[in-house]
This record gives structure tokens, sequence and C-alpha cells, in this order.
């Protein structure tokens, strides 16, 4: 530890320090965790010797040894509990087509590599937040909880499913350090879109291609009944709470630049469905008999997925010789646009970006609805590029900082925004 300099704050420190923070930034994109395999245990074990002169407690969960999760705690003044929650693996890379080192490279003011944005960018600003108040001998406002976890890019269970499974991160609020800022547009994701995930079965009757009259076409029937269902269900009105309005205004804002204001609309305004996988038949000169289709539905937060699976159940027994194989679905989640977390992460990001912060909803769905549906107010947020799972993948060190000082700051906007009740 070093000693600090007179009255200097956390965030001074994170300010003054910046190169030590893209250092560690670079020791934690050196390490390989593309997933698959998603082996964590170098990166855990680097963590770990980070944090190890710090006065933290630090706790080693793992359900598989290759993919272990660690949690940090350093204690606050008041009775309350803020999750910071990060992810250690990343989606693989083709290390032929970057052209800087998909394992860590600093070129002036940016950091390459595999994650610098997704997520061990905003990783390692969750860690210099706890250097900082460490180093400044400075208690944050509240308990600080930190969750690494594993196995978020395949949605495995090794991660956070397994300590929410063991009820392991008790907490008031959560903040998920997931990008969510592009093209000079900031963002706080408070909401995810709900889904139901379709397998179609369509039989038919084999023939010779040359005489396809004598058959039925398994194909043909699996994407008459695709059709039908964007037909009945694309254009559908949703029926969204009042209370979701605002988000779905700030996300039409929000995503208009990069699709265009009436498809932003439509994207929240009605279900959208989209054909992911189709196979069928055995030769090109035979009528197919069997076919497959993996279909992929999303809603808006507020409407219930259940009501529209069994109507497309409905609309499917109305297409012959289609069946339902298999289906999952999910509830889309959403905070209260003037949650006290939510203002708290807004105004904190908002001082330190000096621009205005969309509360929005994301397009799909993760590691937030399922934290959310335990109960833990959470919200995504993290300054950072538009290269997610690109190739040259990239994040400023000014992005770094950025995060660090939203992080530190959350502390005291969060005790600010919930007033006295947390006494």
């Amino acid at each position: 530890m070093t000693t600090p300099t007179e009255s200097e704050t956390p965030a001074a420190y994170v300010e003054t320090h910046r190169d030590e923070l893209a250092d560690l930034t670079l020791s934690l994109l050196a390490v390989d965790t593309a997933n698959p395999p998603g082996d964590t245990r170098e990166i855990v074990d680097l963590i770990e010797q980070y944090l190890d002169p710090y006065p933290a407690a630090i706790e080693r969960v793992a359900v598989d040894p290759a993919k272990p999760n660690l949690l940090v705690r350093l204690p606050g003044e008041r009775n309350e509990t803020i999750l910071y929650n990060g992810h250690t693996d990343t989606v693989p890379y083709d290390a032929a087509a970057w052209s800087h080192d998909p394992l860590g490279e600093r070129v002036d003011d940016r950091l390459y590599g595999r994650g610098a944005t997704d997520m061990k960018g905003p990783l390692a600003a969750m860690l210099f937040a706890i250097t900082a108040f460490v180093e400044t001998e400075t208690t944050p406002a509240t308990d600080l909880l930190f969750a690494f976890v594993s196995d978020e890019e395949v949605g495995g269970d090794a991660g956070l499913p397994a300590l929410v499974d063991d009820d392991l991160l008790e907490a008031d609020a959560c903040v998920i350090g997931e990008p969510t800022c592009e093209a000079g547009r900031h963002s706080v994701t408070v909401a995810d879109r709900g889904s139901i995930w379709l397998t179609l079965a369509a039989s038919g009757a084999s023939a010779h291609g040359s005489r396809p009259m004598l058959g039925e076409n398994a194909i043909d029937r699996l994407y008459e009944a695709v059709r039908t269902l964007r037909e009945r269900f694309g254009t559908r009105a949703l029926e969204v709470p009042r209370e979701l309005e605002p988000i779905i205004e700030d996300s039409v804002e929000y995503y208009a630049p990069t699709m265009g204001a009436e498809a932003a609309r439509e994207l929240f305004a009605s279900p959208s469905i989209n054909l992911g996988t189709i196979a069928g038949g055995d030769a090109i000169n035979s009528v197919p008999q069997s076919a497959r289709a993996e279909i992929d539905i999303r809603a808006t937060a507020g409407v219930q997925t259940s009501d529209v699976l069994s109507d497309i159940r409905r609309c499917v027994a109305d297409c012959e010789g289609i069946a339902i194989a298999d289906a999952s679905w999910s509830v889309g989640t959403a905070e209260a646009i003037d949650d006290p977390f939510v203002e708290a992460v807004a105004s904190s990001a908002e001082s330190v970006a000096g621009g205005r912060i969309y509360r929005r909803s994301a397009t799909g769905g993760g590691d937030a609805k399922r934290l959310r549906n335990a109960g833990i107010p959470t919200v995504e947020f993290a300054f950072g590029t538009d290269t997610v799972h690109a190739v040259d993948e990239y994040v400023p060190v000014d992005a770094l900082v950025d995060n660090a000082l939203v992080y530190v700051g959350l502390p005291s906007a969060f005790t600010e925004a919930r007033g006295d009740s947390a006494r």
C-alpha cells in the first residue's frame, strides 16, 4: 500500500494513477479466458494475488474446478450492500485476423485485446475501485461485494447462476460492468426483454424430386408456419405497462441512430421474430419428409411471455404437419426509472461523462434478469467502445478511468439517493 497524500479521495487516486489501472487491465488481458473452453483459474489466481495486500475478505467458489468464481467483500459505513458483478471469460478470437495482440497491447491511449471492453476493462475498473478505497484509507459509504464470475459468455451454470442458487449474493443493488455506451451515446441498462425459444418440427411425405406434387414438402410446411407466425405476431401491438413507457422512449432514442427511429420503436412495440436455424431433407432430388427450425421471439419487459406462448401454441396447431418439439421462455424484467440505484448510477455517470445518460432496455437478456428475479435491483453500466466481440477490440484508457470514477462514486451516490431510509 502507498501512503495517501493529504485529503486524497478515491476519485483523485483514480485520476492520478491511470497508468496503474491501464497496467492492471493489460495483465487481465494477457490471460486467455476464451469460452469455450472458459478456463478461468489463472485469471482468478491473478486477481487473488492482486488483492492479497488489501484488507478485503476473499472467497473462491467453484462448482466446476476449471471455472472458479471470486467473491470479494469490503466493509462500509452503512448496513447496506452494493454488488459489483463482472465476468472473467471472453468469447473466442482468431489471432490471425487481428492487427494487434489479442492478449493485450497498448497503442497510445488505447488498450487492445479480447475482452478489453467486454469486460476485462470494466472488471479492472472495479478492482481499481477497491484499490482506491484502500490506498486512500477511505471507508465506502456502503458495504461492497464484488462477484467476479466465470462462464458468462456461453450462458453456463458455473458462474453467476451457481452463486445465486447457493444464496451467496445478498445485496441491496447491483451494477454489472457490461458496456452500455456506443458511438458517443451513454446509457444505463435498466430493463431487458423476455424471450421465447421455439423448436418447430415439420413432417411431410417423401417423393422423388422430379415429381414433387406426389409428396408433401416438410421444409415448405415449416417455412409457411414461420410466415404465419410473423403475420400473426410480428406486427401485434404489445400491451406494455404504462410505467415502462419512459424506458421505452429512452430506448427508442438510444437505438434510433443505429437502426432508424421506426425500427427502434417497432423493436419494443411488437415481438421480434428471428428464424435462427432451419434444417431438413436428405438430398436435392428428394422431397423432404422432415424438417426442424429454431425461432427466437423477444418481447418487451412487462409483457407476459407465457400468454404469448399460449397464443403461439394455438397458432401452430392450425399449421398442418407442424408441432412444437421444444419451447423455453423467460419474462422481461425492469427497474423503475426513478429507482434510487438507477438514479445513483445515472447521476454518477452524468457527472463523469458530462452528457445525457439514457435509461434504456437491453434488446436481449442476461445476468441482470437472473439477479432481478432473485430480488436484487440490477442495472448494467460501463463506458466502452463499439468493438464488443469484434476483431481488434479495444478500450481507451479514458474509459477505464471514467468507469473507475463511477464505481468509486456509487456508494455515496446511492446513500444520497436513498436519503435516510437505510440508516
